[in-house]
């Protein structure tokens, strides 16, 4: 029974000195939000979910009152901006699928059949293509439920394969 205590001791410990050896950057001060924050992998957290953002693939920022904000899914960054107060107003930067640079997520347009981290399924682009859509119905499909995390959705844009 000792040796189970320290065990458990000793994991609790080194989890403890792991978390507070690397702690991420969730927000950050900024001076302008007219540009996104450079943005290095590994090193920011997801405002949303709190995973560690290992690629941009699918990164978005948010900007407002001198924050910044960051996320690996654009997905999780509506739900968790459409319970701020400043969610009309925020300056929103996503990655670019086609050109891989960050680019006015408001005016961007969205695919909704990508395999993106949480599944949401939104890829953002800035040259609009057949079945893209706008922000806002992007917006309106997270919030409603229809993202490739509905098992329902996600059967219909891939035919019933899983």
């Amino acid at each position: 029974m000792k040796l189970v205590i320290a065990i458990a001791i000793i994991i609790v410990v080194l989890f403890l000195s792991l978390s507070l050896s690397s702690t991420k950057i969730v927000t950050t001060k900024v001076t302008d939000g007219s540009n996104p924050i450079t943005m290095e992998l590994g090193v920011y957290q997801d405002s949303d979910c709190g995973m560690v953002i290992d690629s941009l693939e699918y990164a978005s920022q948010v900007i407002s009152d001198n924050k910044a904000w960051f996320f690996h899914d654009h997905g999780g960054m509506v739900k968790w901006l459409d319970t701020k107060e400043f969610k009309t107003t925020a300056t929103i930067w996503v990655m670019s699928r086609d050109t891989h640079e960050w680019i006015d997520g408001r005016v961007a347009f969205y695919s909704d059949d990508e395999l993106t981290p949480m599944e949401y399924g939104f890829g953002a682009y800035r040259d609009k293509k057949d079945n893209f859509i706008d922000f806002k119905e992007m917006s309106l499909r997270v919030l409603r439920g229809e993202t490739l995390q509905n098992p329902i959705i996600k059967k219909q844009k891939y035919h019933g394969n899983n």
